[in-house]
């Protein structure tokens, strides 16, 4: 059985996938965290990238621009049959009974259709926002997939949960409402217009000269308010960023009595997003009553000069009936007007929104694996560093000249003062970032022109700082290879010493485990961490304090099973205990990013220099 083949990438086996990732914690050298900010996309742009998620849905989109003509041509042709219906009560002593119960059976036919079609549309039309909107999100989730570490490491967490989350939402709600408006108000104005000029050319021309003033007042406000909407998703990001830093670890805040200081920092970006919001709220509000107040002004200005038309036959002879028929147009002609501006915020906010998302959506990924890479199917695990420099930050170099040559089957320690270079050399291997100038090696093969996920499952971590997902124990340790048997999965628990408090709980491997471990001990995650990357059997292993969180009895046992699965395979060590140290084949002395010196334990120490000042400081009452 070739366990290569099956174990999941390194780089989601063992590394924590929310939160500060360890992989770049104990530097100090990372680059700093980034706002994405929001793409400065035209309306335009905006609406044409939002027009391509809605293209496959095509289906949806016909039929509900269908119904929506159908229902609105059938609402339209009610005023005409309830003016008629007038016309038939009005005359002086009689009412032609003959005529108007035919007239009453037409409308509610006419009532019921619009009704139906107003229904059809409104399920076609939430039907297309939400498979569009789960297309986004799936695209979002995606993306986030493609880009790489160093993007995630340098960009609060939190506001980029927001942006799949919160931001797809409010993206989702105006469309649904843009579209409802979109399709119902376009096709009112046309038809509604067409009617009117079929009643009475004048009054049509007096209500659309009249109407544009309610435009006019509703584009202004939106001018000035579509501002403070991006502004008020920029702060909800930020604000997500922060709940999400400070509840993710809680107790160290709680530790630390750091409780009011956080709560200061929440209420400051709080009080900023009620500032924008507050703003936005009250600058779109005004479109509504504005609007509205026009379109009162244009229903007067209709009764008075159609009661004219009725009395005196200017500008138009018309009837009673027609006068009613021809103020429920002018009311209907400026209901989508009123509509439009009634949903301005959400529509704003969603364009806002959608220029965050689209500013991740955006955003550089990941380098591609070359068409011609290569997969590894059998690693050895012969690692070689050629002259390695890197940083972070291209103005403060981190790790120069790197040289390294590790055998199959060599232990090697990595030691130094934190911010010295050490995890990011773990980074490095795993090939999270890649290298700015050198070459690493791996089999002879430069590592990027490997495919990331062969060469990342050639690899097994285990990290200082565990993640453990929610699940049954038994899934979370065959993490790595969900193929695994319950037998296998057993053995590597009991080589990793969990077997014993796994099987004393209530349902023993098919435990549930609440959120990043729920209520299990730092010692005991560490333990099915290590199990799981015992399962998955690497080629070459990185363990990054791997056993500080243990006691020292369960260490010795632990370390038994290391030694035990380090046979014949490539190690490389950060840690700080003696035992780990002391049975390394080569220790590597880091300092400001370079390697100062290398040998076993005993050579450096008899050498007296900074790896013997080390252990004298850090090690002697071991």
């Amino acid at each position: 059985m070739n366990p290569y083949a099956s174990s999941g990438s390194v780089a989601t086996v063992t590394a924590s996938v929310s939160g500060n990732n360890n992989l770049n914690g104990d530097e100090g050298g990372g680059a700093p965290r980034e706002d994405i900010g929001g793409a400065r996309l035209s309306t335009w742009e905006v609406t044409r990238r939002l027009l391509s998620y809605v293209r496959p849905h095509a289906v949806s989109l016909t039929v509900s621009f269908i119904s929506a003509a159908i229902s609105v041509v059938l609402q339209l042709y009610t005023p005409i049959l309830i003016g008629r219906g007038i016309d038939l009560i009005i005359g002086t002593g009689s009412v032609d009974f003959a005529a108007l119960f035919p007239l009453v059976r037409e409308l509610a036919l006419v009532v019921v259709g619009a009704a139906a079609f107003q229904w059809l549309q409104g399920y076609c039309v939430n039907r297309l926002c939400y498979e569009t909107v789960r297309d986004m999100r799936i695209q979002a989730d995606e993306k986030l997939e493609r880009l790489p570490l160093s993007f995630i490491d340098t960009h609060p967490h939190g506001d980029l949960i927001s942006r799949v989350v919160n931001d797809v939402d409010q993206v989702g709600d105006g469309m649904l409402q843009g579209f409802t408006q979109l399709f119902t108000g376009v096709i009112t104005i046309v038809g509604t217009l067409l009617f009117m000029l079929s009643i009475s050319v004048p009054m049509a021309i007096v209500v659309v000269l009249v109407t544009p003033l309610s435009v006019l007042a509703a584009s202004l406000i939106a001018k000035f308010s579509n501002r403070s909407f991006a502004d008020q998703q920029r702060i909800q990001g930020q604000l997500g960023g922060y709940i999400e830093e400070y509840v993710g670890n809680q107790r160290l805040v709680e530790a630390f009595a750091h409780g009011s200081e956080a709560q200061s920092g929440f209420d400051a970006i709080n009080g900023e997003l009620y500032t924008a919001g507050e703003h936005a709220q009250f600058l779109s509000s005004l479109s509504n009553p504005g609007t509205r107040f026009i379109n009162n002004i244009i229903y007067a200005v209709v009764a008075v000069i159609g009661c004219a038309g009725v009395i005196t036959g200017v500008p138009a002879p018309l009837t009673v009936g027609e006068v009613q028929t021809f103020l429920s147009y002018a009311n209907q002609y400026t209901k989508p007007f009123n509509e439009v501006t009634s949903v301005i915020t959400q529509i704003q906010t969603a364009y806002a929104s959608a220029r965050r998302l689209f500013a991740m959506l955006d955003a550089t990924e990941e380098t591609p694996d070359a068409p011609d890479a290569l997969t590894l199917t059998d690693p050895r695990g012969e690692v070689r560093l050629e002259h390695v420099d890197f940083s972070y930050v291209k103005d403060r170099k981190l790790l120069q000249d790197i040289c390294i040559d590790a055998h199959q089957g060599i232990r090697f320690a990595l030691v130094g003062p934190t911010g010295c270079g050490k995890t990011t050399l773990i980074n490095l291997l795993l090939r999270f970032y890649d290298v700015d100038d050198g070459t690493i090696l791996l089999d002879g093969h430069d590592m990027r022109g490997i495919t990331r996920a062969s060469l990342r499952r050639s690899f097994g971590m285990v990290l200082q700082d565990t993640w453990l997902f929610e699940g049954t124990v038994h899934d979370n340790i065959a993490y790595g290879r969900p193929d695994a048997t319950r037998e296998e999965v057993v053995d590597a628990a009991r080589r990793a010493h969990a077997d014993a408090f796994i099987s004393q709980l209530p349902q023993g491997y098919d435990t549930m485990i609440g959120e990043d471990g729920g209520s299990f001990s730092t010692g005991q995650k560490q333990l099915l961490c290590i199990a799981r990357v015992m399962l998955t059997d690497p080629a070459i292993l990185l363990l990054d304090e791997a056993t500080s969180s243990i006691d020292t009895r369960t260490e010795l046992q632990v370390q038994e099973a290391f030694d035990k699965l380090m046979e014949g395979r490539t190690s490389f060590v950060v840690a700080h205990r003696l035992s780990t140290i002391r049975n390394a084949d080569c220790i590597l002395v880091m300092r400001d990013g370079k390697i100062i010196e290398r040998g076993t334990h005993d050579e450096l120490l008899d050498r007296g220099g900074a790896y013997a000042e080390l252990y004298n400081s850090q090690f002697a009452e071991a």
